[in-house]
């Protein structure tokens, strides 16, 4: 059984439910993220007490219901007749639940509407609203196909200042072919440690081959069970994310500095290139992941717990990779509450960071060294304007173009100034792929 199939039983069906309702409350109203917040109650939270697929399908239900709660509210507008108020609790989270599921996730109906009506009714303040609960959901049943008619869902996905910005930047057809790339389940992608078994383990996994030589299943499977996971013959990376390390060039036996490393995916792929790569990140907590990764996988890197800002190492690298901090929205197809959850304060403070993050970069470049910073953002600036910033305080340094015959033909994922910007729209025929940002920049030493 798959992690987002149905649960078998009743009870493990109203559990997993509960689950999400409370997955879903903590990012709509405690604002934290879902990744986090799954992590704790998967581990001693209720979910900690269901099988592993009934914690996925808790898991399936709050991603899908995150993914479209634009749609999902503006559709309540249409049923309800005012606002809840707030004595009403998780009234609300239970019914957008609930919408999900009928809508989105091809759940049997009858299942999605008396499940909702009894988790309604075993939470002290839903109880009172377990008949509003049963008359919205059944009506929504009879009106399901006028109820979506007129709505832009896609306007309703994003916040008014990235709406604003996305326009700015992609224009209006562009951002909307974004936001529909984002609202899909994304496929598993994999990154293979030897090249030169990509051809057979894209046939043991029924996987398709992508041209930057990525594996892409389409699978809803446990990742563990999957074969060549405990023999470490790959590890899972968004095919976008596995290409910043590439535009290093050959790092075979060469030092490679890896800053905010965490959680690790790109230090695998310079290791598994023969690299001799310095790890660094900031939170011991997430490089414990990496470090889980490189013994599954028999590969090797230092490890180092510091802030990149305060690194102060007594020598230089030839090639660094700065994966700066962000704001993420790029990979809102995996984690669709970084669009609700991300302001633009957030965006601005996490410019700043990038900015002095660089800053220390380019003082531990050599001279004739290779700097790619890459962000996973769809926001310029955490992008371009980073960069433009940076070169024109940075004289001594300059842009190295990227050529679509570094990353497989990929023609479009190259700006008009040389540097990879790849959309969740972008391999519409292959399922898409993470926004990211990525520049390449050279020290000449010329002033």
């Amino acid at each position: 059984m798959s992690e987002t199939e149905n649960p078998k039983t009743e009870d493990a069906g109203l559990a997993a439910r509960q689950g999400a309702h409370r997955l879903i409350a903590a990012v709509l109203t405690q604002k934290r993220a879902l990744d986090e917040t799954f992590a704790q109650e998967a581990t001693r939270g209720p979910l900690a007490k269901l099988a592993p697929a009934d914690r996925g399908f808790a898991r399936a239900i709050a991603t899908t219901t995150l993914r479209h709660v634009g749609t999902l509210d503006l559709i309540l507008k249409r049923l309800l007749d005012k606002k809840l108020p707030p004595r009403a609790g998780i009234t609300q989270t239970i019914l957008r639940a609930a919408l999900a599921e009928i809508f989105f996730m091809g759940v049997k109906p009858h299942a999605a509407v008396d499940l909702a009506v009894e988790a309604a009714a075993q939470d002290a303040d839903a109880l009172h609203f377990k008949s509003l609960v049963n008359a919205i959901l059944r009506r929504a049943l009879r009106e399901a196909d006028t109820l979506r008619e007129g709505l832009d869902g896609e306007r309703a996905a994003l916040q008014p200042w990235m709406w604003r910005s996305w326009i700015g930047l992609y224009g209006e057809i562009k951002t909307r072919e974004i936001i529909r790339s984002q609202m899909n389940e994304p496929p598993l992608d994999l990154s293979v440690k030897d090249p030169e078994t990509l051809n057979d383990w894209a046939t043991r996994l029924g996987a398709v081959i992508l041209p930057t030589g990525s594996l892409r299943l389409q699978t809803s499977g446990r990742i563990e069970q999957l074969e060549g996971f405990e023999e470490g013959a790959w590890w899972v990376q968004d095919a976008a994310a596995a290409l910043p390390a590439q535009l290093l060039g050959d790092v075979k036996d060469c030092d490679v500095l890896d800053l905010c490393a965490a959680p690790g995916g790109k230090t695998l792929w310079l290791a598994s290139r023969g690299a001799n790569v310095t790890s660094l990140d900031r939170s011991g907590p997430r490089l414990e992941r990496l470090t889980q990764n490189l013994e599954r996988l028999s590969l090797r890197s230092e490890i180092i717990v510091e802030d990149a800002t305060k690194f102060e190492p007594g020598r230089t690298w030839d090639k660094i990779l700065l994966d700066a901090p962000c704001t993420a929205t790029g990979t809102a197809r995996r984690h669709p509450d970084v669009l609700l959850l991300k302001s633009a304060a957030d965006r601005d403070r996490l410019a700043d960071l990038q900015s002095r993050l660089l800053a220390r970069s380019a003082e531990l470049l050599s001279v004739g060294g290779t700097l790619v910073f890459c962000t996973c953002s769809l926001e310029p600036e955490e992008g371009p304007k980073q960069i433009d910033t940076f070169l024109s305080a940075h004289p001594d340094f300059a842009r190295v173009a990227i050529r679509a015959n570094e990353i497989g033909g990929f023609t479009e994922a190259i700006t008009k100034s040389g540097d990879l910007r790849t959309l969740p729209c972008h391999w519409a025929d292959f399922g898409g792929l993470d926004g990211f940002y990525a520049a390449r920049l050279t020290r000449t030493g010329k002033n």
